[in-house]
């Protein structure tokens, strides 16, 4: 059997990509380089992204085609050779170059408030004058785009130094992206995890976050696939853990300050958020009723020897800031935008007192 081009794209006209529902011809991605000697063959696709999460079943798919449609006799040399239009990301020590500080919010268990504290401590963080971006990092669950009243906002791409780079959607000084964007809101995300840090990648490494002093993620509830991605793909100044003073969910708050101090993990906690701590009713200001225990997380922090950050109680207004997209930080006169003020305030100190604790050593790694 003699083979020619011919023979290999026709073959390669049976495989799509998911992306466009394009066949890999029609779709531009076979390279006009395809070398035959005999029965040996190579040739190379061509993806937009080296973070494209179909290119290894693609490049799979092409090789079952040349075999199926062509002959079983073909060898393909060395594997298809695979080749990017986009310059890739910098390595993890040159990602977020402008970005001063990088600080996770996570929570042990799900309910505690963890979107909702970190969308007003990013928004309080702001009000107080610093640059901030939040990325919304829990990928099945995200809920940023409401709470900030952006969900048929639809970031877009721009060309900087031969990559194209996502724009950060911007509202209340923060600058602000979720994979909330990008998906249908009616449906779940059914990924698998290596999908998922995938994404969750790109939200970081291809997007134009600009200068920073504060870059805030909201990681997903528990300890997951996308922790440690977070934690592999960027130097972490620290992480704020978020719990209600409920027993069931200091358990569970306990267990995520030990994956971020674990040595394989090493991320130093900056401190606890006692959220739900009391209720208040609003014709009631001085009244407290602790609904979910007392202290529960001032506690914990004293135990673990970690700060404890500030109490936000449960107050109507805050429900109802994060369902109208209007988060109650921006009421600086309201008892829980003082609250998320005093959060804010705490959070800078525990930040600049890590940075000038880690001075020296930085000064000894430059002189060895």
């Amino acid at each position: 059997m003699t083979l020619y081009p011919k023979l290999i794209l026709d073959a390669l006209t049976n495989v799509r990509y998911p992306g466009t529902g394009k066949n890999l011809v029609e779709a531009g991605m076979v390279e006009d380089n395809i070398r035959i000697e005999g029965m040996k063959v190579s040739f190379s696709l061509v993806f937009e992204k080296p973070t494209d999460p179909f290119m290894k079943s693609v490049v799979k798919a092409a090789e079952t085609a040349i075999l199926t449609y062509v002959s079983r006799d073909v060898e393909i040399q060395g594997n298809i050779s695979v080749k990017t239009m986009q310059t890739p990301r910098p390595e993890v020590t040159q990602l977020l170059p402008q970005v001063k500080n990088i600080v996770g919010i996570s929570s042990g268990k799900g309910g505690v408030g963890k979107s909702t504290v970190s969308a007003n401590l990013a928004v309080a963080l702001a009000k107080l004058g610093y640059k901030v971006g939040l990325l919304d990092a829990d990928v099945f669950g995200p809920s940023m785009p409401k709470m900030f009243q952006v969900e048929d906002a639809r970031p877009y791409a721009e060309k900087v130094d031969g990559r194209e780079m996502i724009v950060p959607v911007e509202k209340y000084g923060v600058k602000l992206l979720s994979i909330g964007f990008f998906v249908d809101p009616d449906q779940a995300t059914l990924w698998r995890g290596g999908m998922a840090s995938n994404a969750l990648k790109q939200l970081i490494g291809d997007a134009l976050w600009g200068e920073l002093d504060y870059f805030l993620i909201d990681l997903p509830p528990g300890t997951s696939d996308i922790h440690l991605t977070v934690v592999q793909t960027l130097a972490m100044t620290g992480a704020v853990v978020v719990s209600t003073p409920q027993d069931v969910a200091l358990a569970d708050a306990r267990k995520g300050i030990n994956m971020f101090t674990n040595e394989k993990v090493n991320v130093p906690i900056l401190g606890l958020v006692e959220n739900m701590a009391w209720f208040t009713p609003a014709e009631l200001p001085e009244n407290k009723y602790y609904i979910f225990g007392k202290e529960g997380a001032k506690r914990l922090a004293e135990e673990m020897n970690v700060p404890l950050l500030g109490q936000i109680p449960i107050v109507q207004s805050i429900r109802e800031g994060g369902d109208n997209g209007r988060p109650v930080a921006l009421d600086e006169d309201s008892i829980t935008g003082r609250a998320f003020l005093s959060l804010a305030a705490s959070l800078v100190r525990q930040v600049d007192k890590r940075n000038v604790e880690m001075a020296p050593t930085q000064i000894v790694e430059m002189h060895k």
